[in-house]
């Protein structure tokens, strides 16, 4: 998949009033402008720093494919919404404790997660990788005896514990990537496990100076669809307002649109 870095001033004015009208200055209402004063305004968590998918300008505006899917979305369906920030695993946490009605972070869909998290139709189809800074270091097989790092809560730590016995390494948790990646960098640990669009785009962006050396299978159960969830039996009104409005983008051409911003092949 070829990566593009995102120019969020210079992209379609209507996206970016979109997104700017439900992020600015990182949480905000979204949706329609004329809606009742007395109309409900969801709090949907999201993660800090997983580009493209959310991470922050200069300014402290949040962009990415998530937010702008989001806004695109309440717009079409008619809801407010107000962008919390949070971290990808205190996110999770804020909606299994009720103190946010939905989350969108690159969040993969498992059954596991089912058994907690009620979710939308897939938005994004994604797998895992591995991503090292050191060169002597060409496959898992080179991380025996060292230690890797992963992020809490997300699917390609779940891939990393998996693979850590049979390869040899022990693993250390962080709460955002871009304090992950660091660590790799400064030579802390060996290597890093993240999602392979949001380390590719990380890479291609010149972000972090850091190589994939291994890639889950595409037929694999770390292979898994990002969804929008709200707590279970939370917020139906909710979801089915996003798989209307998520099913409605997509027909129109604003999905390829939004995605095509950050990459230049959906899918």
């Amino acid at each position: 998949m070829q990566l593009t870095r995102r120019n969020f001033l210079a992209g379609s004015l209507s996206m970016a009033a979109l997104a700017l009208t439900a992020c600015g200055g990182g949480s905000s209402n979204g949706g329609s402008s004329d809606a009742a004063p007395e109309a409900k305004v969801y709090k949907i968590a999201t993660d800090t720093t997983f580009a493209p998918f959310e991470y922050a300008e200069a300014d402290g505006t949040y962009v990415g494919i998530d937010v702008e899917l989001l806004a695109a979305i309440a717009a079409d369906q008619g809801f407010q919404y107000e962008l919390e920030p949070l971290g990808f695993d205190a996110a999770l946490q804020a909606v299994q404790s009720g103190q946010s009605d939905g989350v969108i972070a690159g969040m993969s869909i498992t059954d596991a997660r089912r058994e907690i998290f009620d979710f939308s139709q897939p938005y994004y189809d994604s797998t895992v990788c591995a991503a090292v800074a050191d060169a002597t270091i060409a496959s898992l097989d080179d991380l025996n005896g060292k230690t890797v790092a992963v992020k809490t809560g997300t699917m390609s730590e779940a891939w990393a514990e998996s693979l850590k016995d049979q390869y040899g390494f022990t693993t250390v948790q962080f709460d955002t990537s871009d304090i992950m990646y660091q660590d790799v960098v400064a030579g802390n640990t060996a290597a890093c496990f993240e999602d392979t669009p949001v380390m590719s785009y990380a890479i291609a962006t010149g972000n972090v100076a850091l190589t994939i050396i291994a890639e889950a299978a595409s037929d694999s159960e770390f292979a898994t669809p990002y969804g929008f969830a709200v707590n279970k039996g939370a917020n139906p009104e909710l979801l089915a307002a996003f798989d209307a409005g998520l099913a409605n983008i997509k027909a129109n051409g604003t999905y390829d649109q939004i995605v095509g911003t950050y990459v230049q092949s959906v899918g």
